[in-house]
């Protein structure tokens, strides 16, 4: 939302439309900005009276060139409480870390979306509220398309991979629920990556990233003069993907008009563009994310429950990270691990300080955010260690109270008593030991069997018994 007083930003772009185009985007957050079109004027800016009154800086990368981390250090040197985002079409995370030393509070890819330009600016104002400041890098680092990939052993986390894992061979409808950053995009690559369409058409839509009166035609098509400006005929994702499988990204987004035409189109298979007399038979596997529990939605009459029957016959809902926390030790030297294959990196290992205080946080942006803070602190730590002095805005915001458990004795996700303080059934503790080797194990039941003292048949026998899904 707009302020009542314009913030100042300093554009440093050379460009003339993308100038106009972050100036209109920072303008419907209250943002007025000034636009330089070069590093010697970008720095006598700083000194003038309007200079004074800047409260971000944006720079693209292209303007400075190789020089564009010496730029941001001679700024930050002027002006240090002052943040700089800089803009670029490099993917490097070598760069990424090169303008994080320099002092760049972020670092985004064009062609950069509206809505993580804003968040940049937000976070790096600090107009969030204070777990938004460990905002994210539009640094990725590539994921693995495998279940192995994806670690934890919390019981509800390895029974939604197994599941996730068993319903992949299929070839039906997979809706899978959990708040943003929990894995559902890299657990959709992974149960793509393992299914028999494989290697048929495939394409990923972002349902918020498609604007409300488009997403009709993205989805299903057109042709030519079916609305004002359709000049050619355009097919849509559904039938690109005749055989192939669809993503479909924030579907709990999706508009209520277009809801009912989705449904309709699974449950008979036969797609219609806008505008045709008639449509076309096609086999399409849908595989949904949503963040979100669609029930809700559905209850509140924003969802229809068509819609949620068709895209839905297999459901699996991945736990915030809150609710695994025992994974949190495990998820750090892993992406610790990773981080230090990156150019410009190092392996780090991690104090038990640094462990307890991860996991005292609740961390509202989940695995994502775990990765984000954990690369942050990578690249700005000089020891061999990361300890919890590392995170400074983690001790802010949790402080050092002391109440917090070492990280190594937390539960190892096997509970022995009810809720009622009686001891629970034996059988239901055999099958969490049985899930939790699973888990530890990465899906390897040879090992598991060899681990648990029992046969491979013994072991199957137990997961049938048992009602256990397994990843093998």
């Amino acid at each position: 939302m707009a302020s009542d007083e314009p913030r100042l930003l300093m554009l440093i772009d050379d460009e003339p439309a993308q100038s106009r185009l972050i100036s209109v985007l920072a303008g419907r957050e209250g943002w007025r900005t000034l636009t330089v079109k070069d590093a010697e004027t970008a720095i006598a800016t700083l000194g003038t009276r309007e200079g004074m009154q800047l409260s971000a800086i944006i720079l693209d990368q292209w303007v400075p060139g190789d020089d564009a981390c010496e730029l941001i250090e001679e700024l930050k040197s002027r002006r240090p409480a002052l943040p700089i985002l800089m803009l670029t079409t490099s993917q490097s995370p070598l760069l990424a870390v090169e303008a994080m030393r320099a002092g760049a509070t972020d670092y985004l890819v064009k062609p950069v979306a509206p809505d993580r330009l804003m968040q940049a600016l937000r976070s790096a104002t600090k107009t969030e509220a204070p777990r938004d400041e460990l905002q994210p890098l539009t640094e990725k680092m590539g994921d693995p398309l495998d279940f192995d990939a994806m670690i934890g052993n919390a019981p509800a986390f390895r029974t939604a991979l197994a599941k996730a894992a068993k319903t992949a061979r299929g070839h039906g409808h997979v809706l899978i629920e959990g708040e943003t950053g929990t894995g559902k995009d890299m657990l959709i690559r992974a149960m793509h990556a393992a299914s028999p369409r494989a290697k048929a058409p495939v394409r990923f839509v972002n349902i918020r990233g498609v604007p409300a009166n488009s997403i009709e035609s993205v989805l299903f098509g057109h042709e030519p003069d079916a609305f004002p400006g359709a000049f050619d005929r355009q097919i849509g994702a559904l039938q690109h993907c005749d055989g192939g499988t669809l993503v479909l990204d924030e579907i709990d987004r999706l508009g209520e008009d277009v809801q009912a035409k989705l449904a309709e189109t699974l449950t008979k298979g036969v797609v219609r563009p806008i505008g045709a007399k008639h449509g076309f038979k096609v086999d399409v596997r849908v595989l949904s994310a949503s963040n979100m529990p669609l029930t809700e939605l559905d209850g509140n009459g924003y969802f229809q429950p068509d819609l949620l029957e068709a895209i839905g016959p297999t459901r699996i809902a991945l736990p915030p990270l809150r609710e695994r926390q025992s994974d949190i030790p495990a998820l750090a030297r892993h992406f610790l691990s990773r981080i230090g294959d990156q150019p410009g990196l190092r392996s780090l290992s991690i104090a038990d300080s640094a462990l307890s205080l991860l996991s005292a946080y609740d961390w509202p942006g989940n695995v994502r955010q775990l990765q984000t803070v954990l690369f942050r602190a990578a690249v700005f730590c000089e020891g061999d260690a990361l300890t919890a002095d590392c995170f400074p805005q983690l001790l802010e915001l949790i402080g050092e109270t002391g109440e917090v458990a070492n990280p190594q004795q937390e539960g190892v996700g096997v509970m022995l008593y009810a809720e009622d303080g009686n001891l629970r059934p034996l059988e239901e503790i055999e099958a969490d030991v049985i899930r939790l080797a699973i888990g530890h194990y990465r899906g390897r039941m040879t090992e598991v069997a060899r681990r648990l003292g029992i046969g491979r048949s013994t072991l199957y026998r137990k997961l049938s018994d048992l009602g256990i899904d397994n990843a093998a």
